[in-house]
């Protein structure tokens, strides 16, 4: 009797085993990983916290007439926000290592409740400083942009540039939803009620944080996604020691690459240019020029419309090309446009701001995906608090910019020297970016 076993064996088993590969495949792809419900939460989670960004740039005037109080005055409590927003960063890196994320984002959306809601309560200027500055600070500063790189970090492989600019994108559409609605409440009912409804949109997503955010892929038994098989991507990573200790140590390691001074000072820079300057100060420099404040406000919330699709270009372009050149092309042209930017403004929108407000929200943070990349690449493991410190100069520059600009237009009764000022410094990080070498990932 002829045995059709090694035939069966030879020629027809590897083939089966193929198809049930290729099949077991198909249907992997088919099912939603769960790394996509984590970053749709993370990004519902950015857009509440984002409505107290639009609150500073429509309450400033109505803040002056009301108290008193110096447009400087007013912008540092502006500025000491914005320090806080990134100084606390890589700490808060650390911690979500240490006590995951939902503690850590959780109690950051109720320190933005408080800090926003106490402000109705308020009849002194060191008040202000201390739920503007202080309270809403730390809380911002706890959920920033290494939110972002924490969760692409861990639960991405595969389309991290292109998440890393989705989640970016949460900052720009809160301000795209909540800018107009602040403005017409601010206009209609005074300041106090946008405060409100700032602490309302934060507190309301704390249960949606909650109930499904989590930390790590193996935690519900999954790899990162796009991880391949045997990977540790997306494997819980136990934190030993201090968050403080490790964060600290994190930018010790840096501070010896020059690669991250050149980071740091363009992310400086590009704080000063947007969060700093147009975030805070456009509604009132275009009131200057006497356009209304309802309408300078809408021209800023088309910023966030244009800012999505910029950013989440930015991630998709990050996952193809090279950062640095992204990098020294955004930079380039956000610096021209803030030269002619004094030229444009007038008591009407006319169509060349309109090209202004075009241009500059596709630039706005399209920045971030390819310094996200940027800093995983040249640090690896600790890239997410690495890039805590490099946002942190990101803060300190719109810091700067927030106060400085303010004490300009007290000074000279006009904004004119601080967008000349701010259109020669990109033109500066364009070149930081140029001078970043290459190195390979190191995980």
């Amino acid at each position: 009797m002829v045995s059709f076993w090694p035939l069966v064996r030879r020629r027809i088993l590897p083939h089966t085993r193929l198809v049930t590969e290729i099949l077991e495949k198909k249907t992997a792809r088919r099912r939603l990983h769960r790394a996509w419900p984590v970053a749709a939460v993370g990004f519902i989670t950015l857009i509440g916290a984002a409505g107290f960004r639009s609150v500073p740039s429509v309450l400033l005037d109505p803040l002056h007439e009301e108290f008193g109080w110096s447009h400087a005055t007013i912008s540092s409590a502006v500025s000491i926000n914005l320090l806080l927003y990134g100084l606390i960063s890589p700490f808060a890196a650390a911690l979500m290592d240490r006590l995951g994320l939902r503690k850590v984002v959780s109690g950051a959306l109720v320190l933005i409740a408080l800090g926003s809601g106490l402000t109705i309560f308020m009849n002194s200027s060191w008040q202000l400083l201390l739920c503007w500055g202080l309270l809403v600070g730390v809380g911002t500063g706890s959920m920033s942009m290494t939110f972002v790189a924490t969760i692409t970090g861990r639960w991405f492989v595969e389309r991290r540039g292109l998440v890393t600019g989705i989640l970016t994108a949460a900052g720009a559409t809160g301000q795209l939803v909540f800018l107009p609605l602040i403005a017409r409440l601010a206009t209609s009912y005074g300041w106090r009620l946008p405060a409100l409804v700032a602490a309302g949109a934060a507190l309301a997503v704390v249960p949606l944080v909650l109930l499904f955010l989590r930390d790590y892929p193996s935690d519900v038994g999954l790899r990162a996604y796009g991880a391949p098989e045997g990977s540790t991507a997306g494997q819980r990573v136990e934190a030993t020691g201090n968050s403080g200790v490790r964060a600290l140590s994190a930018l010790w390691m840096a501070m010896h690459r020059p690669a991250f001074w050149m980071l740091a000072g363009g992310f400086a820079i590009c704080g000063a240019s947007t969060n700093g300057l147009i975030g805070t100060h456009f509604v009132t420099a275009a009131h200057d020029h006497g356009m209304p404040p309802t309408t300078a406000a809408s021209l800023l919330a088309l910023v966030g419309i244009f800012d999505v699709a910029g950013t989440i270009a930015s991630g998709w372009l990050t996952d193809r090309w090279d950062p640095r050149y992204l990098l020294i092309a955004y930079y380039s042209l956000r610096g021209l446009s803030l030269l002619v930017l004094p030229s444009l403004l007038g008591p009407t929108a006319q169509p060349s701001v309109w090209v202004f407000i075009i241009f500059y929200g596709l630039d706005w943070v399209a920045t971030v995906p390819p310094t996200v990349a940027l800093c995983r690449e040249w640090f690896g493991v600790d890239g997410p608090i690495v890039f805590g410190w490099v946002f942190a100069s990101h803060q300190i520059g719109a810091a700067i910019a927030a106060t400085g600009a303010g004490m300009i237009r007290d000074v000279q009764g006009s904004y004119n020297l601080a967008w000349y000022l701010a259109g020669g410094l990109c033109a500066a990080a364009a070149l930081m970016s140029a001078s970043i070498g290459r190195r390979i990932a190191v995980a």
